[in-house]
């Protein structure tokens, strides 16, 4: 981990500004884009694994549950309501039957394709709104939020 000689008093002002922006930020992106989606919203569980398994096909529960920090038998439930819904696609292992990798339906990524372009639509209409100085401090920050996010969950960037 790098060494900062930033203030603690500063560092705990920034995480208490994030903790409280960035859920907010997601909440509003989300009830957002509901009202644009020709389908219905999937509960937070099943999109997390989703968007997972969208990024990394062929991954197994086991590996799922480790990068959501589930259980694995969550997991297990929650691929098949995915592939009830034809969302999901359960491949077994050639080499061990018990195992089953997992796929995103062309559906999914259709799916997530739109919801993904939703929510970039409606933040670029929020970022419109702000100053040059206010954007150019947001693309300045992108970095160290990349490195943050890293720092916090290393699994989900594999």
């Amino acid at each position: 981990m790098p060494e900062t000689s930033a203030d603690p008093a500063q560092t705990d002002r920034v995480a208490a500004v994030l903790v409280a922006c960035l859920p907010a930020l997601n909440r509003a992106l989300d009830r957002r884009i509901v009202r644009d989606l020709p389908f219905p919203r999937l509960p937070e569980a099943q999109l997390a694994l989703l968007r997972l398994v969208a990024e990394r096909e062929g991954a197994t529960v086991r590996q799922c549950a480790e990068a959501l920090m589930m259980k694995p038998n969550n997991v297990s439930a929650l691929v098949s309501a995915l592939t009830d819904q034809g969302l999901l696609e359960r491949r077994q292992d050639t080499a061990d039957k018990r195992i089953a990798h997992l796929y995103p339906t062309e559906t999914a990524k259709s799916r997530l394709a739109e919801v993904r372009n939703l929510k970039a639509r409606h933040l670029s209409e929020a970022l419109d709104a702000l100053t040059d100085g206010e954007l150019d401090a947001l693309g300045s920050a992108l970095g160290a939020l990349v490195s943050l996010t890293r720092t916090l969950h290393p699994a989900s960037q594999r």
